[in-house]
């Protein structure tokens, strides 16, 4: 830790009253999504509104200038060349930040948390009614909000970006639309010959449902076996499920459960947990790291690897079934599944929906491909919104074979649009890519192909956390997705491991009982 006095903990001091603000405004966001009452809508966005132009003005402020002005001077002066590389880089993330920070207006930082706060309220009541027509303005507000923000931002970036790459950069940093379409270009190849290839297998479903009661248990018993700590940790419902961490010992995840989808929310538990569990293993022990950059997430790509990791690579998995099918029949006192193949295939409907957070394997990074060429098309190609609906029904069509029969499974399903996160959904589909090429290099750490699904067997999972946790979650901000990738596994992040992932998995699918 910086000596009491120096620069280094004057900036640090600073930092940690604009992460204590932050923390305020995850808090109440939290509480948005969670328990508070629809009518407080408009009061909470009055909230947050200020609470964003608190943050703005310390992120932008001569004094967080004039504090980093002087640690960078501290630290040639004393260290120079030898200066530790993990402050060099702490340096440098702040100076990026700060001076993207001031190129913004903070009356415009102030709207979009308003237009954010509302967007959300409106979504969710035109979602409940199936009315998109009600949703479009918001929708068109925080479009224009988004624009404008890209716009002033382009004076802070290190390389020419279009509007949409200048967004997606707080998400997946030094992304751009040639790397995506490089990455995205096979899956658009193979993934509907595969899709095509189980069209014939069916789409089996447990013969009864799960009462709420038995779910809610069954993901309490999942977490507890997962090392859920009651002391740091909180699970609560939501609309759509998201983790977020409040304080360096304050972890929170929701859920939600689904009528007619009875693994849904035990797979969305899962989810969260590995999103909560990237954020309890970022480099935050010591305090030179929090709440300084090196202790936040890689990028949101990274963060959707271990997240899908432990959906997919682990309660997803055969072994995993195996495992947990009797917990499963005993709560229910009956076997619809008829035995742990079944119940297993029925974690893995090999078969494409409508609804991105309930898709299979094979499908997921299609729904992904549509949103992405969707925002493009919306942000920089002038697409009008209320042609939405529309496009997203043929897209969907083309690229999955479905259509949906409302917008409520449509256009209107996820959260994130009415937040104006453009930028974020390609960092779902890098999240798939990342976890497969990551896991290749975890099975060879751990003793070659098999290794995971060993572990799983044996009720092992903690060997599989410790392996993330020595080298992957200690990175943190030291590197950007892609780098993170190529040192833990050797190679660019390709979509090869992927594919070859999903083919091996749907051969097992299909192989007879």
């Amino acid at each position: 830790m910086p000596a009491a006095g120096s620069a280094f903990a004057q900036l640090h001091q600073y930092l940690h009253h604009t992460r204590l603000l932050g923390s305020i405004s995850s808090a109440l966001y939290y509480d948005q999504n969670t328990v508070m009452p629809a009518a407080g809508a408009a009061w909470r966005g009055d909230q947050l509104a200020l609470l964003a132009g608190q943050l703005h003005e310390r992120q932008s402020s001569a004094e967080f200038g004039d504090l980093l002005a002087a640690a960078e001077a501290e630290l040639g002066a004393e260290l120079g060349a030898d200066a530790p590389p993990e402050r060099r880089r702490n340096l440098e993330l702040l100076r990026l930040e700060l001076e993207r920070q001031r190129s913004l207006d903070p009356q415009l930082v102030q709207a979009l948390a308003k237009a954010q706060s509302r967007g959300n309220a409106i979504w969710q009541d035109a979602r409940a009614r199936n009315d998109f027509s009600a949703f479009a303005p918001a929708l068109l507000e925080l479009i224009a909000l988004r624009r404008q923000q890209a716009s002033q931002l382009v004076s802070a970036e290190p390389m020419a970006r279009s509007p949409w790459e200048i967004l997606a950069q707080p998400f997946e940093p030094d992304i751009s639309k040639t790397r995506l379409e490089q990455l995205f270009a096979p899956l658009k190849a193979e993934l509907p010959v595969l899709l095509e290839q189980v069209a014939a297998m069916g789409n089996p479903q447990p013969a009864a449902d799960l009462p709420e009661a038995l779910q809610e248990q069954l993901c309490a018993e999942l977490l507890d076996s997962w090392g859920y700590d009651p002391q740091r940790c909180q699970r609560a419902r939501s609309a759509h499920p998201f983790s977020c961490t409040l304080g360096p010992q304050d972890f929170r995840i929701t859920t939600r459960v689904v009528p007619g989808q009875p693994l849904s929310a035990f797979l969305a538990t899962a989810h969260e947990w590995g999103h909560s569990l990237y954020e309890q293993g970022l480099p935050r022990g010591d305090d030179h790291f929090f709440p300084w950059p090196l202790g936040e997430a890689t990028s949101m790509g990274v963060h959707e690897s271990q997240s899908l990791f432990w959906e997919c690579r682990v309660a997803r998995s055969q072994a995993f079934a195996e495992r947990w099918h009797p917990r499963f029949q005993a709560g229910l006192g009956a076997d619809p599944w008829g035995g742990a193949r079944g119940f297993w295939r029925s974690l893995n409907p090999p078969a494409p929906g409508l609804i991105r957070v309930e898709a299979d394997e094979l499908s997921y990074c299609l729904h992904i491909v549509l949103r992405f060429e969707l925002e493009l098309a919306l942000l920089e190609q002038d697409m009008p919104v209320e042609d939405l609906p529309q496009q997203w029904n043929q897209r969907m069509q083309e690229l999955l074979g479905i259509q949906p029969q409302t917008d409520s499974q449509g256009c209107l399903q996820d959260i994130h649009w009415a937040e104006g996160l453009f930028g974020y959904f390609p960092s779902y589909a890098l999240g798939h890519l990342i976890s497969a090429q990551l896991a290749e290099a975890m099975e060879t750490d751990l003793g070659g192909p098999g290794a995971i699904a060993g572990a799983i067997a044996a009720g092992q999972e903690e060997r599989l956390r410790s392996w993330l946790a020595m080298g992957v979650w200690p990175l943190g901000r030291a590197v950007n997705g892609e780098e993170l990738v190529r040192q833990v596994s050797g190679r660019p992040l390709s979509a090869e491991p992927f594919l070859q992932y999903l083919k091996f998995k749907l051969e097992l699918l299909q192989a007879p009982a």
